[in-house]
């Protein structure tokens, strides 16, 4: 049986699949378990698979492209749209079909297995630190029961058991539990430092990460996440990669006329906190004469205020990571002097704008 496409809804254990011949009729709707699944690939000639972008679905993108397919992953957010009324695993693998005859649907690269490892301590550091935050917030909590306040922050942590320390009002039972508390913190700190020596050591020895590196508002950190979550292949422009990042307006327009909102905050969100939190750090230290900052975000700075120009710097920041002036043709330069490509796709460095008289 020969089919034009075989959309697939995957889970851990059922796999329901949707075959579609050349006039788009189904010819096959079908739940199978894992191995079953495994082996009717096996046995199907060359045929393009789609499955939605999940956590799973580079394994499958990997095992099934082995196999000879061509495959196509569709974030989920725009199969959505296509699922009927009555939502259910059939229905679910036909939205993704339908989904993906659209034309310009966009895609999900499959990424290597050893990409898609190396990124994995960036996910295990977001669970530590969202522990440790989780823990100092029960210890200040459980604290403030018996009239010891501290302020927020990790800084505040030490204060705050010197507090509880000399507290004897505090009863025994709740001095033991708060203790726990603050090894438990202790414990976080000490496996998250493990976790950034780590990839102090990733970004150095990353070439990506080094020229990432030189930009105002991208540390180590930054840098080495940029180059281990972001295929530059996947974006026409810089302006592209900042609306991928959500940091563009919302739009609602209609009737010819425009209404722009509040940033998107689309996209990856990790990769959006830490270019706002670089640029924070900018315009921390942003005064005249400073080298990190431009003119324009001195201008911009005396009309907004400072959280919204770091949303306006980190849009800024996230178009300069891909797009320098370095060796590129004025016939390819888009208004506002921002190229088409850049460090990440072209493999330059960056480079600071001369300063105009």
């Amino acid at each position: 049986m020969d089919f034009k496409r075989i959309a697939v809804d995957t889970s851990k254990a059922v796999f329901t699949v949707h075959g579609i011949d050349e006039q788009d009729r189904p010819l096959l709707r079908r739940n199978f378990s894992r191995p079953a699944f495994e082996a009717f690939c096996v046995g199907l000639p060359p045929t393009e698979v789609v499955l939605e972008a999940c956590g799973g679905s580079h394994h499958w993108g990997r095992r099934l492209s082995a196999m000879g397919h061509r495959v196509r992953l569709i974030p989920p957010q725009y199969v959505k749209p296509f699922v009927k009324r009555g939502k259910n695993d059939r229905n679910d693998a036909e939205a993704i079909s339908e989904a993906a005859g659209r034309p310009g649907m966009t895609e999900v690269a499959v990424k290597p297995a050893e990409r898609q490892a190396a990124a994995m301590v960036l996910s295990v550091r977001e669970l530590l630190v969202r522990n440790r935050t989780q823990a100092i917030n029960a210890l200040r909590g459980h604290a403030a029961e018996f009239g010891v306040i501290a302020a927020k922050g990790t800084a505040q942590v030490a204060p705050l058991l010197e507090r509880i320390a000399a507290d004897t009002q505090i009863p025994e039972p709740a001095r033991q539990m708060l203790a726990f508390l603050a090894r438990q913190v202790t414990h976080l700190d000490e496996e998250i430092a493990t976790l950034d020596a780590q990839l102090r050591k990733a970004a150095a020895s990353d070439a990506i990460a080094r020229r990432l590196s030189a930009a105002p508002g991208i540390g180590p950190l930054s840098a080495i996440t940029l180059s281990l979550t972001v295929d530059p292949s996947q974006f026409e422009s810089g302006r592209h990669f900042a609306a991928w990042l959500g940091m563009v307006p919302r739009e609602c327009s209609t009737g010819g006329k425009q209404r722009l909102g509040g940033i998107s905050r689309a996209g990856n969100e990790r990769l959006r906190q830490l270019l706002v939190v670089g640029a924070m750090a900018v315009i921390r230290h942003a005064k005249p004469g400073s080298k990190s900052a431009s003119p324009w975000l001195l201008k911009l700075l005396e009309r907004r205020p400072r959280k919204v120009a770091a949303v306006a710097l980190a849009n800024k920041m996230a178009r300069v990571v891909w797009a320098t002036l370095l060796k590129v043709p004025p016939d390819r330069l888009r208004s506002g002097g921002m190229p088409e490509e850049g460090m990440m796709a072209r493999g330059e460095d960056y480079r600071r704008l001369p300063v105009m008289a």
